[in-house]
């Protein structure tokens, strides 16, 4: 294949495509480039000849640390290793803007890898990434129903930035990541907000699909100069002849079991036993075909659930449970649900439960991570933890996944605006939401928890946080919608989507969306937001009856965190030769202390869950770094005696001298008479000598 180059430019940077030279024996490759930031996508695949059931479709999004000039940091390894949580986070978001564009009988395994091989700190990897697997799917011989546009929009000023700067980035208030099909449907969208207003995010959809349109042509262009063909694949679709039968006989108990709203808590027990059913029947009959796949007894019945489903949404406006299209499940919780931590709070939707548990830390346990920006300091993370018993059923125990990983981070992004601010509240925080059971937006359960749990720790956060997902339902030809508040699990199984918004009473602060069909119309957003936002307001009343402001005291076993700033030539002074003197500060204290070096000067951070301990580690500290000060009176132990005179540590490290004549007016014959080792005494500093030395009086009235 002969080289394929084609730029164009994209809102003042250039967008540059190139396929032909690289990686020549992936199925596609594109080098895309905007301006100095690169981006490597190669897909491959492989025939599937058996039916996995699914469409086993790999994204992987890396970030090299020598495409930002950097060697990662480890002490023994420098290979990059696992991809961060964020890249992670990147990597879903391009699954959910392509998964769907596949035929839905496509079962070949498909591996997609975009990896980052340079920037310029200018221009977002993330959004050329989107970019990149567009062009790399349209123009493989893969059947994908591309091109998408994306764009990064950003908000800033009352004005909307399409395509911002990094520098740019840093001070917008909002960050969309967003993706669009040309028949005016968003397929893809990701969001960090520092409580944007509703109307502003409706403004920022539209938006973004006027300024990334261009990119369909030019990528269209790009698939047509490289000229390869779609290849044929097997299909594994339905048996029409299966289904029938299923239909047959299954229909009407599926249709009762939707259509009821009795015992909706057991519905997926319920619909297993029918799919139980079905397939020791169907397969009864037809266990001596060769061609017969059990499979299809399941997919048949899982489309019969999906179209009574839909069809009671569409013809009856109702929900399996009960419930109207836009009510929220009832709401419970509770706060200091655990005795020993920092912070706790349980938080019930329906089925849906999770206990957000809080842990406050030092400064120093601030997370540090090599990125190919640069170094990036965390303050605050939050964990999801969703185990195989919040389903009912076992799951294989190991590493956290990708599933887990992203609901955390949208967690993270929901409650970071809120946070205060260092200087008012100086603890790193940690929280992590165990799923106890799921039905239905666990994620957003887990936002609504760590709210309740932050105000529970004594957390000062600016303003309580909620979310809501919301679902869609429309018929076969998709020109009949219904829009779902509030879904549970088996409208997200059986709906087209799960848009999942967060924010206070002010504003919005993250959003996250994945969707099944081939994009959602453009001009349905503004009702999905404002029914999101309806929804979220009444949640944030429900969460006030549990809790209302946050406790204005931390929990009597929360660590209490107290900071010294001092100069940078001081660090030396308090850890001492070998950490002699931060060993004793802690031995006598009891508080433990670590100490942080930054840019300009440094920081001991002193940290105990017992006040006086607290107290006493801070007076030491301060003493050791205070300047003495000539006319002040100070107070410290005698160290030495002479027949001249007694030694006084009057700051710790400092010692001064008072001389005879400086006790009293009189003689002084014996200075044992005066003093003894050990005693405390209080002193007046009356000069400091040429030679740094410190001299010290008893003669001064208090």
């Amino acid at each position: 294949m002969s080289e394929v180059v084609t730029s164009i430019d994209y809102h003042g940077k250039k967008l540059t495509l190139k396929a032909g030279r690289l990686a020549p024996q992936a199925d596609m490759a594109v080098l895309a480039s905007l301006e100095g930031t690169t981006v490597l996508a190669t897909v491959v695949s492989g025939v599937n000849e058996v039916d996995p059931g699914y469409l086993p479709l790999m994204v992987r999004y890396e970030e090299k640390m020598y495409a930002g000039g950097i060697v990662p940091g480890g002490k023994w390894n420098k290979r990059e290793g696992r991809p961060s949580d964020e890249n992670v986070v990147a990597g879903r978001l391009v699954d959910h803007a392509i998964r769907y564009l596949f035929p839905k009988d496509f079962r070949d395994e498909v591996q997609l890898v975009l990896t980052v091989m340079s920037v310029d700190k200018k221009s977002d990897p993330t959004l050329l990434a989107l970019i990149a697997a567009s062009a790399v799917l349209t123009a493989s011989p893969l059947p994908f129903a591309g091109p998408i546009s994306s764009m990064h929009v950003g908000y800033k000023e009352g004005k909307m930035l399409p395509n911002p700067t990094m520098e740019e980035s840093e001070t917008s208030d909002l960050h969309l990541m967003i993706s669009y099909l040309e028949n005016e449907r968003v397929q893809a969208m990701e969001a960090s907000a520092n409580l944007v207003t509703e109307e502003v995010l409706k403004e920022a959809i539209k938006y973004g699909f006027e300024s990334s349109k261009g990119l369909f042509k030019f990528i269209n262009d790009f698939a047509k100069q490289i000229g390869k063909k779609k290849r044929e694949y097997i299909s594994f679709s339905s048996s029409e002849g299966i289904y029938k039968e299923v239909k047959a006989k299954f229909d009407s108990d599926i249709n009762k079991l939707v259509s009821s709203p009795k015992n909706k808590e057991d519905f997926w027990a319920a619909f297993d036993l029918i799919r139980k059913n079905a397939l020791e029947e169907i397969e009864g009959k037809h266990s001596e075909e060769e061609d017969f796949d059990p499979k299809e007894v399941g997919y048949a019945v899982d489309k019969l659930q999906q179209i009574n489903l839909r069809n009671l949404a569409l013809d009856k406006n109702m929900r399996i449970d009960g419930r109207k299209l836009d009510e929220v499940r009832k709401i419970s919780g509770e706060v200091n649900v655990l005795p020993q931590v920092h912070g706790s709070a349980l938080f019930e939707r329906g089925l849906t439960q999770g206990l957000s548990v809080v842990t406050l830390g030092s400064p120093a346990n601030t997370l540090h991570a090599d990125t190919i920006f640069g170094e990036s300091d965390s303050r605050y993370f939050h964990h999801y933890v969703g185990l195989g018993f919040s389903t009912g059923e076992p799951s294989r125990l190991g590493g956290v996944g990708n599933r887990e990983i992203g609901h955390g981070l949208l967690a993270q992004k929901a409650l970071i605006p809120v946070l205060p601010d260092v200087s008012e509240f100086p603890y790193v925080v940690r929280v992590v939401s165990e799923i106890l059971s799921q039905n239905g937006s666990s994620s957003m359960a887990a936002t609504c928890g760590s709210t309740l749990a932050l105000m529970d720790a004594g957390v000062p956060i600016k303003g309580m946080v909620g979310g809501i997902s919301i679902g869609l339902i429309s018929n076969d030809e998709e020109t009949d919608y219904r829009i779902l508040t509030d879904i549970q699990g088996a409208e997200d199984f059986a709906g087209l989507m799960d848009f999942k918004m967060t924010g206070t009473d002010k504003g919005v602060t993250a959003i996250q969306m994945d969707i099944k069909p081939k994009g959602i119309p453009l001009n349905l957003f503004d009702q999905i937001i404002d029914k999101s936002k309806t929804a979220r307001l009444s949640i944030l009343e429900e969460m006030k009856k549990i809790i209302a402001n946050p406790n204005k005291d931390l929990k009597d076993n929360a660590p209490r965190v107290k900071e010294v700033t001092i100069k940078k030539d001081q660090i030396g002074l308090i850890i001492g030769p070998g950490g002699k003197n931060i060993k004793e500060i802690e031995a006598v204290s009891g508080a433990s202390l670590d100490i942080i070096e930054r840019e300009l000067d440094a920081s001991v951070i002193i940290m105990s869950d017992n006040k006086e301990a607290l107290e006493i580690a801070l007076n030491r500290v301060r003493g050791m770094v205070e300047e003495p000060e000539v006319g002040k009176i100070y107070e410290g132990p005698v160290t030495k005696l002479f027949a001249f005179g007694a030694l006084v540590e009057f700051l710790p490290q400092k010692e001064g001298l008072v001389h005879v004549s400086e006790i009293s007016d009189e003689y002084v014959e014996d200075i044992n008479q005066h003093f003894k080792e050990g005693q405390v005494v209080r002193v007046l500093l009356k000069e400091i000598g040429n030679d740094g030395k410190y001299t010290l009086t008893l003669k001064f009235k208090e």
